[in-house]
């Protein structure tokens, strides 16, 4: 498993995002990290398109030195609204990006 700072990752994410917001003609996009249980950590972006929120993200592992390893190459895709579903198992997030 091949760790790297999470300032790297979070580099490399925003670089991205105003690729992915002109692509997919979305409002907003910021990036997203949230602490799981343990060992896990969260990474990917907040996004705003139309009237809708959403957080999409990907699982990452935290070593004792904070740095961080893909858990898995899996895309979440969770809406701000309350009635809406979680949905996960996207192989990208040009896929996930695509469904909103």
């Amino acid at each position: 498993m091949d760790f790297l700072p999470r300032e790297q990752i979070l580099r490399e994410l925003q670089h991205a995002s105003s690729e992915y917001m002109e692509k997919y003609n979305l409002n907003d996009i910021g990036i997203f990290e949230e602490q799981g249980q343990d060992d896990e950590y969260h990474l990917g972006y907040t996004v705003k398109k139309g009237d809708k929120a959403y957080h999409i993200h990907t699982p990452f592992v935290k070593n004792d030195h904070g740095e961080l390893a893909p858990a898995s190459k899996a895309w979440v895709l969770e809406s701000d609204d309350p009635q809406g579903e979680d949905s996960g198992g996207y192989p990208d997030l040009e896929s996930v990006l695509r469904e909103i």
